[in-house]
């Protein structure tokens, strides 16, 4: 991939749907237990989950690498932070940031956010540790919303960033390309 190297921050963007949680989640798969390649062991971040009742979304869940996790949003919530018709819950959620994305870089060989979405953007906590492991030495893989400003609109025009859009045609092969970048360099 042209001019890979010099940008350490991988993007997967795309609609809503598309599969950037599946592709980062095969990607944690292959890194923490992949044979044939030289596996990432020191994973942290997360990856976000929908909680569903019945067959039906009621909010999501985010899943520390570490193990923690927390709701991220949920429709019953009753908070003063609201995308749609989820109310975001910030509390536990600064506990998982904290966490997760406050490991010293000499621990970390990959950190991964899933996403860099409105929800999440709430979290004053959350903007600057994902400002702060961007900026680092340590390679970040992390899901973006296809729109929006602010921490949305600022990470996109890094010039440490290679944006990936994911769809139905390559989402398959996505974990695969992006273990053999982490782990080619």
């Amino acid at each position: 991939m042209p001019g890979f190297d010099s940008k350490k921050n991988i993007l997967l963007t795309g609609r809503p749907g598309c599969g950037k949680t599946t592709v980062v989640c095969r990607v944690v798969g292959l890194l923490a237990g992949a044979t044939g390649v030289t596996p990432v062991a020191r994973l942290a971040g997360f990856y976000t989950q929908e909680i569903r009742q019945q067959g039906k979304r009621l909010g999501f869940e985010a899943i520390g690498l570490g193990g923690g996790r927390c709701v991220l949003a949920h429709v019953g919530a009753r908070t003063k932070w609201r995308v749609g018709r989820y109310n975001v819950e910030l509390d536990a959620f600064n506990a998982l940031v904290q966490s997760e994305l406050g490991k010293p870089a000499d621990a970390v060989d990959l950190f991964v956010i899933d996403e860099i979405g409105k929800m999440e953007c709430f979290s004053g906590l959350f903007v600057e540790a994902a400002t702060r492991v961007l900026g680092g030495p340590v390679a970040v893989l992390a899901t973006i919303a296809a729109r929006g400003g602010g921490l949305i609109s600022q990470v996109k025009a890094r010039c440490d960033v290679e944006i990936m859009t994911v769809s139905v045609d390559n989402r398959e092969g996505l974990p695969g390309q992006i273990v053999g970048l982490l782990t080619s360099r």
